[in-house]
């Protein structure tokens, strides 16, 4: 019972940085109704600027750094590539954010090579002994952080005018244009949060038990990914849900693994999929997803 209670606590964690992750597909999706496969390297970015920087400005300052380079990073994306093909087909567009990652992510991949960088966090390798469950102070601390942010997110979201601009946006935006929303501003803001909010994830993929930033880093998109499609990609309830999920049945499953070996070595890895497939099989549009209206 204690192992089962330590991987739920341990996926709770894990689950609401995926959910970070999942935060930003869908806050860009809202915003612009494409589906960013750029985001990796966004997060990649976010970490390798905290790695370089915290030995020379202290941990705080580079994170805040990091954060803030990924959003210029996100904005400028945006700006500079996106823009210019507005008006484009939905599909056309990922195509070019998939584009977009392979350059930042082999730059990036080159200069951090073989190395595995930290990220300085002050939690070290320190344990939190609740009982007979132990748990990382690095789970905590990604636990409570990501609450603050998502919570403060859904606040900005649903109380400030940027929020009235993203759901008007999001509910039509040529509607949004004509009411004097500036749609540009609002797509460059999106992508800016989406790059904040992938560097933070970016620590706590990297801090205590894991041992660094390295290149296979923004493989973690990956795994958040599923989560905002099974939460539903226009819901930002849904990448709050969808990441817990992910990351409850990727830690069970783990660490289950000898148990059900039977279906293979790393299963682990392919369950958030297989969630992700099942559930859309039930639900196409994610569990809070919106549902198209057809002609019938």
């Amino acid at each position: 019972m204690t192992t089962f209670v330590e991987l739920v606590l341990n996926g709770l964690s894990v689950g609401s940085v995926y959910a970070l992750i999942a935060l930003g597909f869908v806050v860009i999706f809202k915003a612009t109704e494409v589906v960013n496969f750029a985001h990796a390297s966004l997060l990649l970015a976010g970490g390798y600027l905290v790695a370089v920087l915290h030995d020379d400005i202290g941990f705080w300052l580079a994170l805040a750094v990091g954060a803030g380079g990924a959003a210029i990073v996100g904005a400028g994306i945006e700006y500079l590539v996106m823009r210019r093909y507005r008006g484009s087909d939905q599909s056309v567009l990922a195509i070019v954010t998939i584009g977009v990652d392979i350059l930042l992510t082999t730059e990036l991949t080159r200069r951090i090579g073989t190395d595995v960088l930290a990220l300085g966090d002050p939690w070290g390798d320190a344990v939190v002994e609740l009982g007979p469950v132990s748990i990382a102070q690095t789970r905590i601390a990604a636990f409570l952080a990501a609450g603050l942010l998502i919570t403060a997110f859904l606040l900005a979201f649903r109380f400030t005018s940027w929020g009235v601009a993203m759901r008007a946006t999001a509910e039509n935006p040529e509607t949004a244009a004509l009411m004097g929303v500036r749609l540009g501003r609002v797509s460059a803001s999106a992508w800016a949060v989406a790059g904040s909010l992938a560097a933070v994830a970016a620590l706590f993929l990297t801090v205590f038990p894991t041992p660094g930033l390295e290149r296979a880093t923004s493989l973690a998109a990956l795994k958040a990914f599923p989560a905002a499609i099974l939460g539903g990609l226009d819901s930002t309830t849904g990448a709050l849900v969808g990441g817990l999920i992910v990351g409850v049945t990727e830690s069970l499953v783990t660490g289950y693994q000898s148990e059900l070996s039977f279906l293979g070595r790393g299963i682990g890895d392919l369950a958030p999929y297989l969630v992700m497939v099942a559930i859309l099989l039930v639900r196409p549009a994610g569990l809070f997803g919106t549902k198209e209206p057809s002609r019938v």
